[in-house]
């Protein structure tokens, strides 16, 4: 049987111990307790389902039964990022989405997810999308016109062909 050079240590004990270590920490981040566990991501669904309203921090806690500053601690140790910034990623992600729509303005998405000023929206969009929510909506909106206008300019050419979609 050959052997990887890294499979020597799925046959140790002490290895099988470190990779059932590393899983655990991976899997599950609250190493002792799942019911903190549970409480961090019962705080993380509030933020998902609340996004649109104007919920803060103290709020967010609340829901989590923790001090807002062993909050942090914890959805960080949790999540890899503050409540903040989940909360503003989840408004941004959602803002896209809107922005997809139609008949949907600027201003009402930023509205729609939560925030009051058009300008930090604006500003927190083009930090996470790299263009800002116009843009972003006007390049969304020339893409799906030319996908209406040469649908087959959108798959690759080897696909098109077998299938038969191209001229001989």
């Amino acid at each position: 049987m050959v052997c990887d050079e890294h499979d020597r240590y799925l046959v140790n004990p002490l290895g099988i111990r470190m990779l059932y270590r590393i899983l655990r920490s991976t899997l599950f981040p609250m190493n002792a307790n799942p019911y903190i566990y549970k409480r961090i991501v019962q705080a993380k669904l509030f933020m998902d389902a609340h996004f649109s309203e104007a919920i803060d921090l103290d709020n967010i806690a609340d829901e989590a039964h923790f001090s807002k500053f062993h909050f942090i601690r914890l959805f960080r140790k949790t999540y890899g990022k503050t409540p903040h910034q989940y909360l503003s990623a989840v408004r941004i992600e959602q803002a896209r989405l809107l922005l997809q729509q139609e008949q949907m303005s600027v201003a009402g998405a930023c509205a729609s997810v939560g925030f009051d000023s058009i300008t930090s929206f604006a500003g927190l969009f083009k930090k996470y999308n790299r263009s800002s929510p116009s843009e972003y909506q006007r390049r969304y909106r020339a893409r799906k016109q030319q996908l209406r206008d040469a649908p087959l300019k959108f798959v690759p050419g080897c696909f098109a062909s077998r299938y038969g979609w191209l001229p001989k």
